[in-house]
């Protein structure tokens, strides 16, 4: 008999007198996180009543520009990783690959190995 396990993400954001972003901390019960720091993030989540993706996309004022184009571009790959195992369409993956292929060109980014 499998028993289920909960685990919990906290995400906690420190915002200015604006509501920009300061600082952005995460911690993941589960694999032992605790108030790892990051300048940027994207959470995407499926509404199944509505039927519509929500989403809250954050940084901080330190997040570079450069920073911004690596972690878009990491993303985009990782989207089309996901969309694959999610899927098993391997066409459009391709095609979503060759996109992030022609991004990071754009975008001057050395290319991942």
């Amino acid at each position: 008999m499998n028993k289920q396990k909960e685990g919990d993400i906290i995400i906690s954001v420190d915002t200015d007198e604006n509501k920009i972003p300061k600082t952005i901390k995460w911690s993941a019960n589960d694999a032992d996180i605790v108030n790892k720091e990051c300048k940027a993030m994207f959470l995407a989540m499926w509404d199944k009543e509505d039927k519509q993706a929500l989403r809250m996309d954050l940084w901080t004022g330190e997040m570079m520009v450069d920073e911004m184009k690596m972690f878009f571009y990491q993303t985009l790959m990782s989207m089309a990783d996901n969309f694959k195992r999610a899927t098993g369409e391997e066409a459009i993956v391709e095609d979503l690959k060759d996109y992030c292929a022609h991004f990071a060109d754009k975008m001057k980014l050395e290319q991942m190995a």
